[in-house]
Formats: C-alpha cells, sequence, structure tokens
C-alpha cells in the first residue's frame, strides 16, 4: 500500500450531495468560489432545537449528522460557516414554562445550557453562530414589512400577521405538492381571519390578557402591529438572512422539518429576495424505537442524557454514524450492543498497538484514505467509511500478529476515526468507564479474585464453573479476555440478570 504524508489534507474530490429539493445526488459546486488558497467559501445553516425540554435521540441524530458533515467539508479544505439556530420564542416554550410556574427565559437558559451538555457529550463541534430568535427581532420585523410591502403578507382582523402562499406560485416545491393539496401544517392554526387555509404566520399579536398578573406578555416585542412575537417560520429567514445573506449553500434539517417548515421557509424568503434561498437542502433520517415512531405516549421517548446513563457517549455516537445520514434508524437496546462491540474491536486494535515498537509514525495509508474519502464524497456515506476503520484495524492487527511496525496503520485509523468525531480517547480510559446506573459495579479487587477463581477451576478441570464466574463477571459489566499471557478484563455495559 501507499503512503501519504499527514501534515497534508485530503485533496479537494468531487463531492456529491443528496438534494431533497431536486431528488437526485448533485455535484457540489459552492456559490462562492475562493477568495485566496485556503479553498472556497460555504455556507451552511441547520434549523436547531426548540429549547423547553431536554434533546432526544432524534435531536442527537441531527446533530451528530451535520457535525460529521461539517467535518468532511472543511477536510475537504472548504472555508465552512456553519450556522445552526436555536428557537427561543415558541407556543410550547410558554406552555411549559406556565406548566412550571418558572420564567420563560429562565426556563429556555436552563435547556440551552442542557443541550450544549449533551453536544460536548457526543463530541460535537459548536456551530461558528448559533443566533438564538429573541436576538433577531429587529431582523424578523424588518423581513415581515419587507413581504408586506411586497403584498405577500398582510396584517388580518385579529392582529396577526399572515404570509400569502398564493403570493408564491412555486410553493410546495421542496416536498412536490400543489398548493391546493397543502394543508395548515404544524404550529399554524386555520381559522377565519386568513385568506387562505394555508397561509401561515408570520407575527402573533399578544393581548394584555395574555399578561396574567405579571404585567407585560411574556416573550412579546412592540411591533408595527402592536404587541406581539415572531411566527416560527420567518425566525430562520430573518437568521440565516442575517448569518449567510440571502442566498447560501447548504440548508439542513430533521425529517419532520420538510414540510411546512422549510416550505415555509422557502416561500417567504425566495419571495422576499427574488432569490433561491438554498442551493442544496439536505435531510437527516428519522429515528424509530424498535421499529415503531418514537412517542411519549408509547412509553418509548428517550432523552440524550438518559441513553448515557448506561452507555459511553462514543457508543451513542458509534451507533449513529454507522449508518447513513439520510436513512432511517431504529434505536434499540441490541442496536447499542452491536454498537460498543463494534467499537470495541476499534478500541483494542489501538490498544493492542500503543504499546508496540514502532508505533509513532508521520504517513497514512494512502489507499485507506482514498477509500474513505470516496465513501464520504459520496453524499456523506459514513457507512462506507466506517467498514473502512474495520479495514485499518484488520491491517493493524496484521501488523501487530507478525511483529510488523504497527505505526502507519496506526496512525491511519487514528486519523480517520477523527475525521467521525471517533477514536479519539486513550484506549485505557474508554474501557474503564462504566455505566453510571451500574450499582453492582464490582471493584478491581473482586475482579482478580474472581479471576483467579475461574483460573483454580480451569486448572481442576471444572469448566462449567470456569463458565459460570466468566459469565458472572460479564452480568456485572466486567468482559475477560483469555491470551497466552494470561487473562485481562475491560468494563463493558452489564449483560443482563446475574447468573449465580
Amino acid at each position: 500500500m501507499t503512503t501519504a504524508n499527514t501534515s497534508v489534507g485530503p485533496a479537494p474530490g468531487r463531492l456529491f450531495i443528496h438534494d431533497t429539493m431536486s431528488g437526485q445526488k448533485r455535484l457540489f459546486e459552492p456559490l462562492h468560489a475562493a477568495d485566496s488558497g485556503d479553498g472556497a467559501t460555504v455556507g451552511m445553516y441547520v434549523c436547531g432545537m426548540t429549547v423547553y425540554d431536554y434533546c432526544h435521540i432524534g435531536h442527537g441524530r441531527v446533530m451528530v449528522a451535520f457535525d460529521v458533515i461539517t467535518r468532511h467539508l472543511r477536510a475537504l479544505g472548504y472555508q465552512l460557516k456553519y450556522v445552526r439556530n436555536i428557537t427561543d420564542v415558541d407556543d410550547k416554550i410558554l406552555k411549559r414554562a406556565a406548566e412550571n410556574g418558572e420564567d420563560p427565559v429562565a426556563l429556555t437558559d436552563r435547556f440551552i445550557d442542557a443541550m450544549h451538555q449533551d453536544e460536548r457529550a457526543l463530541g460535537v463541534l459548536p456551530p461558528d453562530a448559533e443566533p438564538r430568535a429573541t436576538s433577531h427581532i429587529g431582523g424578523i420585523i424588518k423581513l415581515i414589512q419587507r413581504l408586506i410591502s411586497q403584498h405577500a403578507a398582510y396584517h388580518a382582523d385579529n392582529g396577526d400577521v399572515y404570509f400569502s402562499i398564493e403570493a408564491f406560485p412555486e410553493y410546495g416545491k421542496l416536498n412536490r405538492r400543489k398548493i391546493e393539496e397543502s394543508v395548515a401544517g404544524a404550529r399554524v392554526e386555520v381559522n377565519e381571519a386568513k385568506r387562505h387555509p394555508a397561509d401561515f404566520v408570520l407575527w402573533k399579536a399578544v393581548s394584555e390578557s395574555d399578561a396574567g398578573s405579571s404585567g407585560a406578555p411574556p416573550l412579546s416585542w412592540e411591533s408595527p402591529w402592536g404587541q406581539g412575537r415572531p411566527g416560527w417560520h420567518i425566525e430562520c429567514s430573518a437568521m440565516s438572512f442575517d448569518e449567510l445573506g440571502e442566498s447560501f449553500d447548504i440548508h439542513g434539517g430533521g425529517p419532520d422539518l420538510k414540510f411546512p417548515h422549510h416550505e415555509n421557509e422557502i416561500a417567504q424568503s425566495e419571495c422576499a429576495s427574488g432569490k433561491q434561498f438554498a442551493n442544496f437542502w439536505m435531510h437527516a433520517g428519522a429515528v424509530r424505537v424498535n421499529k415503531e415512531k418514537m412517542s411519549k405516549s408509547l412509553g418509548n421517548f428517550f432523552t440524550i442524557r438518559e441513553i448515557l446513563e448506561k452507555y459511553q457517549p462514543e457508543v451513542l455516537r458509534f451507533f449513529l454514524v454507522s449508518s447513513h445520514y439520510r436513512s432511517a434508524i431504529d434505536y434499540s437496546e441490541q442496536g447499542l450492543a452491536e454498537a460498543r462491540q463494534g467499537l470495541d474491536r476499534l478500541y483494542q486494535a489501538l490498544r493492542d498497538a500503543s504499546g508496540q515498537e514502532g508505533a509513532k509514525a508521520e504517513v497514512l495509508d494512502e489507499d485507506l484514505v482514498a477509500a474513505f474519502d470516496a465513501a464520504m464524497n459520496d453524499d456523506f456515506n459514513t457507512a462506507g467509511a466506517v467498514a473502512v476503520l474495520f479495514t485499518a484495524a484488520k491491517e493493524l492487527n496484521k501488523r501487530i500478529r507478525t511483529a510488523e511496525p504497527p505505526g502507519e496503520q496506526l496512525a491511519t485509523l487514528k486519523a480517520l476515526g477523527s475525521r467521525l468525531g471517533l477514536l479519539e480517547q486513550d484506549p485505557e480510559a474508554y474501557f474503564l468507564w462504566s455505566p453510571k446506573t451500574a450499582d453492582s459495579a464490582l471493584g478491581e479487587d473482586e475482579i482478580e479474585q474472581l479471576i483467579e477463581q475461574r483460573k483454580q477451576a480451569k486448572l481442576a478441570g471444572d469448566y462449567a464453573e470456569s463458565d459460570r464466574v466468566r459469565d458472572h463477571l460479564l452480568a456485572r459489566g466486567v468482559k475477560l479476555r483469555d491470551t497466552r499471557d494470561g487473562t485481562s478484563w475491560q468494563r463493558v455495559e452489564p449483560s443482563g440478570p446475574i447468573k449465580d
């Protein structure tokens, strides 16, 4: 195999991205050519969370998917500005705050902090900009005024301001729906004040009765149309305009945002600017739980922090990365267990090689880097990229068995893993992790005593007892590994009921 110097990043390749708008993979060509030798500039806007609760596994899927996309775009040499917004004014926020007897701003600040904790745990790099809707009220009002002046929006009798979908003949093009087929979607109420049932709100009027005994209505602002707050869809158009301009390269989000949110963003943005809003539309796949739609009513709703009570964060990230970002993913205990086993194999290869002579190297395996890039340049095919990691681990294990210097393969596995946000821990630290809920975790002295007990059972030919001790340790979160040099152990997720 040929080698490449580690100081040189992968050369820009022909990156193809699946565009939701066209329904096809298209060659990615940035809207703005390189201003210097540093690479072309790219703008990417991803719809973030509405912060009224803890992030769930579906949020984690979007976080990790676009984190990997960010890493690869930068690895290809693009000067990326990644923007992911925060929706911190919304009816759901006000409802939850009222239920809690909590100030809405205090509630959103609390859940923003929790969201950042979840991101850090999953190894998600922070976006370059993280605008909050409440910090862009001025821009939102100006954009609504612009639409009214163009007769694309109107101030209704009930005090609300609505966008008129009939002002945008292409309405429905993202989802391939005709106006006649479109109905009011999530967060849009049908009422008699609208000129068309599918018109959506840009500004929600509030009255003194909304304020209760506290004075001014919560999360409301003065506007040309009276006291009120912005609708959900206009927030993202205004924030993306402010951060990236009226036309940019990539707009992304979760699968549930295609309609009506992204459809409405396109309509109001392109009406206002007369330009194409985004060059590419990208949507992560849905997350199901044991093949059912995730729902609190079904009792299969899992927050990221609940999962991380039982599983190491990198295991969850590996589970998410192992599937293509556009594919539906089925969350299950079995799936996480399989992800842990796969990640164990990669870290085991790193651990076995770390103490070997010739473990350091300044070059990477060029063939493996090329295979990795080919997978990632095919619409960020992380499943294919992960397969390359296992090939690198196989080559590394072969070097160890044949006493060849493992440096090149070790460096390659680490470098390619890092580009997926993986394999950045010390192997020993990875294997020492134990679940926070493992109240039955064994101490090191207990583990060594049981290993000795198993050893004596094997010497006596009592293999049933030997197997019982092995199974007992695994049930308590300790996995044994027998080698010619003896028995080593590592902490893993407890396998189930303890066998006595």
